[in-house]
């Protein structure tokens, strides 16, 4: 059988038509199949590859990592290296309320463990997301998935969950002395990269200081210099009383976080013992490759080239007929009329040698989040197949 065969008869899909690429190899923006033919990744994992594949940082500290010792014990019985150095160097690039860091497995997983900090911390039970969010899909956090579509075949989920309209001040009165936390991204980027007022935000972090109630801001797509500063909530000037982080936070491997106050996140540590526990978060290779990751981000300054390459793109692409193109920096998406026509360019630039995609909740836009080292020859080269594309 065909290694296509195998993947399609042993490897659970997710949906009926995968994109199917047989990958052989990766490096920086480009990635290549069986038949050697490249593709330029205008995806890079869904933000994940922020310092594009394969950084020469990142692979030599997983082989030294490799070299030292993998898994040992579960999380947080060992004091491992890896592990403390990368939540030191997090936390120095955190406000000062951001200063202990809980590893998971993925950003779900990291939803997951706010939640439970959230009521532990407060003694409450409501939460409050957001229309068209995302967080995951593990049934914690498919609970506060903001559409009925995705949520509807594994009901029953969570109690207690109330949806809001976003960046919709008339609607923050729902949030009450009853309210454990209100989750939501800064940017929600697979509703096709919708960004709240600023004053919305402002009014939202006020409400949640009125009434104790904790904001959890989910920065697992827009973290990492996404958005053109390190974190997207420092467009707001607001600071989040939990952060979740996932996606780029591995440099390329798993892993996710929840960062909070020492004081809130301590409360897990006692009534009940172990109030949050698991085996491979926080795992040393993980670790060993985000913090590669973080510094080559911050030494080479990737994140002061943010905007100056996300306005190159909207340079390029020749908008016909007022074609919205929505960005936060190099998060993306260029609207059309329907999916079915968004998809016909999507496999059209696929075809071309440029990989990119379509949102979930908004499937009529084109996904455009390249790694943040991708150069300007290649957004100009994408940029013209993605032309040709459209027209």
């Amino acid at each position: 059988m065909t290694q296509r065969e195998l993947f399609l008869k042993h490897i659970a899909q997710t949906s009926p038509s995968p994109i199917g690429i047989e990958v052989t190899r990766a490096e920086g923006s480009m990635i290549w199949d069986k038949e050697d033919k490249s593709y330029l990744d205008l995806i890079a994992g869904i933000s994940v590859c922020n310092v594009g594949h394969r950084h020469p940082k990142v692979v030599e500290a997983i082989k030294h990592q490799a070299d030292a010792y993998l898994h040992v014990l579960v999380y947080g019985e060992m004091i491992e290296s890896p592990q403390v150095q990368y939540a030191t160097l997090l936390t120095n690039w955190l406000p000062p309320n951001l200063n202990s860091v809980y590893f998971t497995n993925s950003g779900a997983e990291a939803v997951e463990g706010a939640m439970k900090l959230a009521k532990r911390v407060t003694n409450r039970t409501e939460i409050i997301a957001f229309e068209k969010s995302y967080h995951g899909s593990t049934q914690g956090a498919l609970s506060l998935m903001g559409d009925e579509y995705w949520r509807n075949a594994f009901r029953p989920l969570l109690p207690g969950i109330r949806h809001l309209p976003y960046n919709d001040e008339s609607q923050l009165s729902y949030i009450t002395e009853e309210t454990a936390a209100v989750i939501l991204e800064p940017v929600q980027a697979e509703r096709g990269v919708i960004a709240p007022d600023v004053s919305w935000m402002q009014a939202l972090r006020k409400k949640c200081d009125d009434t104790g109630t904790l904001l959890v801001l989910d920065e697992i797509q827009t973290g990492f210099g996404r958005t053109g500063l390190l974190w997207a909530f420092e467009h707001f000037g607001i600071v989040p009383d939990i952060l979740l982080l996932g996606k780029a936070l591995g440099g390329g491997l798993p892993l996710g976080a929840f960062i909070a106050d020492k004081d809130l996140m301590w409360t897990l540590t006692e009534n009940p013992l172990l109030g949050h526990i698991t085996t491979f978060g926080g795992h040393p290779l993980s670790c060993a490759a985000g913090m590669a990751a973080m510094k080559v981000l911050i030494e080479q300054k990737l994140v002061s080239t943010v905007n100056q390459k996300s306005e190159l793109f909207k340079s390029m692409l020749r908008l016909k007929n007022g074609r919205p193109l929505r960005k936060a920096g190099l998060l993306m998406a260029l609207e059309f009329d329907s999916f079915e026509e968004n998809k016909a360019v999507i496999d059209c630039c696929l075809g071309m040698g440029v990989l990119t995609d379509w949102f979930l909740f908004a499937p009529n836009c084109l996904r455009i989040a390249p790694p943040l080292t991708i150069s300007d020859a290649e957004i100009r080269l994408a940029c013209d197949v993605i032309n040709t594309a459209m027209h």
